[in-house]
């Protein structure tokens, strides 16, 4: 399998309950190789150039002092300078300058686009050893041309009697004596990083010209060969120039070179422009551009420039993260996405933690933990305070987590070892003894299942899908994921045992098929197999609990509560209030007709006397209540509603639902003594503090309850301060709620305490 490189920063991946057990690892070994995957770490300039200035023709210089940073220009421009390369070769003398490497880091690429019965022209050839090592395997037709004419002395001095066919001749390359269409293929290595320091006008117009000669001395169906660290503006000058020409352009990566001698002096990958001269088509717009990276056994076709220059970006800034995480351990979020090259879809999101405290013994350097698929999302793997714990529990100086992506197909266990094993190792710690075997970490020895029972798209929503996913402990959760925000559940469901996986009853000889990673899964029907006693939700469970604020307790489970709830979701957060207030009459607004059906069909919604759903935008539905002549009067009203706008720092509620006026609104239609539950999802600090300014101009008393290992925060508003109850009473009112709602013959989730949902509850 081929890779691409994803490179981004990424965030906590959901907001589910917390984790707080460790589990218990099982491993397998694997012994070193090589890795490749992407972030950005924050650059900025996408011209990526390493400290230490730059070496010949452009390459970027190491960071020790050497007599050649005594050679170094004062500015990038001397790089075009006959005179500043004259100088430089009296001082270096005959001793040869390969910056970009050699050949053989570079026979791989060149043997692809140069016949031995070509006629090779070198321009800028310098000292390089690269066309006499080309002549000594067998590509004897080779001139060279140079500005500078004490480098072509040297060189046709070295040569004379070793290597008598090929020629050495002082020429400016802007300006060539050779005929038209005299070559099949022209050798540049460094020339066009040296000349093209700059956008300025005057270095654009002398590219021109350079590619303007080389264009006249290539016959047609002969190759441009420059070999390049690919700088942003010097790719987007090739590839514009020559494919405006109706050349072929393909950017190729040569293979291994952030390895061997060329990393001793520079990071960078260094990268090969192809271009092929076709005849030019009038009037053609065909543009014909591809990449061909080091993982890729073909190359791959892009649609633009722009993603071409993306491309080349992406392997740079892994190629520095590379080198950063090899020398030192990472102390920022380090998050990487690991693409399927063919598809172009991510595969794998590995995320690379370092644990500098865990004191360091031959065997706890490094290690590899592969999430079981959909559980990513749990605290403990999805987000950065989690992925640390979880580290140090393992008890690893470095720990790399690995999320598998739905949509994709595993070979269990064994063939996502198979696949990684030659790539991790490229994340490896500083200090890992050669041929360590590392090993590869998992809960319970198999990668859990992942089924999507269901895929569509919602006018209002977009996309979204419904899969079953297996949990902890052999329980099964049906989840809602919309896919602009794949990240986060968006509702989940427990499913009953009788609503198991086929997998788990299959016969024998099927068993090791599963454990190896089938995804074999719950039947599509849904009603019956939901398990309507539990709330995944820790926030649901909150705000569940809170209902203990209506005082009263050992009535409530009987009393005749009217309760809005505003966003249905799957539904558990209403149907739960009905099934556990028997006498309850529960209303529940959603904006997007889609939920509703999605509600109903898979996660066991129903409507009946005391369960009506009204499709319609929950601000206008709460404007019509208060606007009644006798407005309706709620004894909950509750808002559990997601924005839409990704650029918020506050995804729940939408802005317009913690607005004063639309507040006062909900006060309107609240009962007295009722109580208003808010989830409040806000990471912008002063947006949070606004909101909550606007909740107690409306409702005196507010309390706040955030929830652990989450952005969470839920908020209990009440209109009047008197009515304030101390944490003690609080808490008790809770248990005899708790008490009231265990019914004989009706099930209850042991692990849902009322009275611990609101130990942390504070005053606002």
């Amino acid at each position: 399998m081929s890779w691409d490189v994803g490179a981004r920063r990424r965030g906590p991946m959901g907001r589910l309950q917390r984790e707080r057990s460790v589990p218990t690892f099982q491993d397998r070994a694997v012994g070193a190789a090589g890795a490749h995957v992407g972030r950005d770490p924050g650059l900025g300039p996408q011209r990526v150039c390493p400290p230490g200035g730059l070496g010949r023709r452009g390459e970027p210089g190491g960071t020790s002092p050497s007599p050649t940073m005594a050679l170094l220009p004062r500015s990038a421009r001397d790089f075009g300078s006959a005179q500043y390369w004259e100088r430089f070769f009296q001082q270096r003398g005959p001793r040869a300058f390969e910056w970009y490497g050699g050949y053989l880091e570079l026979c791989a690429a060149l043997h692809k686009y140069v016949r031995p019965r070509d006629k090779v022209l070198v321009v800028g050839c310098g000292n390089s050893e690269l066309s006499e090592q080309m002549y000594d395997v067998g590509y004897q037709d080779i001139v060279n041309v140079d500005i500078s004419e004490v480098v072509i002395n040297q060189m046709r001095e070295r040569n004379a009697h070793r290597r008598p066919k090929m020629s050495y001749l002082w020429m400016d390359m802007l300006q060539m004596d050779f005929q038209d269409a005299q070559f099949q293929v022209v050798l540049d290595k460094g020339t066009l990083d040296a000349i093209l320091v700059d956008e300025e006008e005057a270095t654009l117009q002398r590219v021109d010209r350079m590619f303007s000669e080389i264009s006249r001395v290539l016959q047609v169906g002969g190759r441009y060969l420059c070999i390049s660290l690919a700088q942003a503006h010097v790719v987007k000058k090739a590839v514009g120039y020559f494919s405006q020409e109706g050349w072929m352009v393909r950017v190729h990566q040569v293979s291994g070179s952030a390895d061997g001698a060329a990393k001793q002096q520079f990071v960078l990958p260094v990268f090969v422009y192809v271009m092929t001269k076709f005849k030019k088509i009038p009037d053609s717009v065909l543009q014909i551009l591809e990449i061909y990276t080091e993982e890729q056994d073909k190359p791959v076709r892009v649609e633009s420039a722009e993603q071409l220059i993306e491309a080349v970006k992406e392997r740079q800034l892994y190629a520095l993260l590379r080198s950063q995480l090899n020398k030192n351990p990472s102390t920022s979020h380090v998050s990487l996405d690991l693409c399927d090259a063919d598809a172009g879809k991510p595969r794998y999101t590995l995320h690379v933690v370092d644990s500098p405290s865990v004191k360091a013994s031959r065997n706890n350097h490094f290690a590899i933990f592969i999430i079981p698929q959909g559980r990513e999302t749990e605290w403990l793997f999805g987000t950065e305070a989690g992925r640390k714990q979880l580290a140090a529990s393992a008890g690893f100086r470095r720990l790399i987590t690995v999320a598998l992506h739905r949509g994709q197909h595993y070979e269990g266990m064994e063939g996502i070892q198979a696949e990684l094993s030659g790539k991790v190792m490229e994340l490896a710690p500083p200090g890992l003894p050669a041929q360590q075997q590392v090993p590869f970490l998992s809960v319970g020895g198999d990668i859990g299942v992942r089924t999507i029972q269901h895929q569509d798209t919602s006018a209002m929503s977009g996309e979204y899908l419904i899969e079953d996913v297996k949990g902890d402990n052999m329980c099964y959760f049906r989840r809602l994921i919309f896919l602009s925000n794949r990240n986060v559940v968006q509702s989940e469901a427990r499913l009953l045992s009788s609503a198991a996986p086929r997998g788990q009853k299959q016969r024998k000889k099927d068993k090791k098929k599963q454990r190896s990673g089938s995804t074999e899964a719950p039947p599509a029907s849904a009603c019956q197999a939901i398990d309507r006693s539990y709330l995944c939700c820790e926030h649901h469970k909150a705000m569940v609990a809170g209902l203990a604020l209506l005082r009263k307790p050992e009535l409530l489970p009987g009393a005749q509560l009217s309760v809005l709830v505003i966003g249905l979701g799957g539904g558990s957060l209403p149907l739960f209030i009905h099934d556990y207030f028997c006498q309850s009459h529960v209303e529940a607004v959603e904006i997007d007709p889609s939920m509703l059906e999605v509600a109903t069909r898979w996660f066991g919604f129903s409507q009946g006397d005391r369960m009506k759903v009204h499709i319609s935008d929950g601000l206008d539905y709460v404007a019509e209540l208060a606007a009644a002549a006798a407005p309706a009067q709620y004894d909950v009203v509750m808002f559990d509603v997601d924005s839409k706008d990704p650029t918020l720092g506050m995804s729940c509620p939408p802005p317009a639902f913690v607005e004063t006026s639309f507040l006062q609104k909900v006060r309107t239609i609240l009962a007295p003594e009722g109580v208003f539950v808010l989830n409040l999802v806000c990471r912008d600090t002063l947006l949070k503090d606004s909101v909550l300014a606007a909740l107690k101009e409306v409702f005196p008393l507010l309390y706040a309850r955030k929830i652990e290992g989450e952005v969470n925060e839920i908020l209990f508003c009440q209109q009047y301060p008197e009515g304030k109850l101390a944490a003690p009473e609080l808490l008790e009112t809770a248990r005899t709620l708790e008490r009231m709602l265990r019914r004989p013959g009706q099930a209850w989730d042991s692990s849902y305490v009322l009275s611990d949902m609101l130990k942390a509850v504070e005053i606002v």
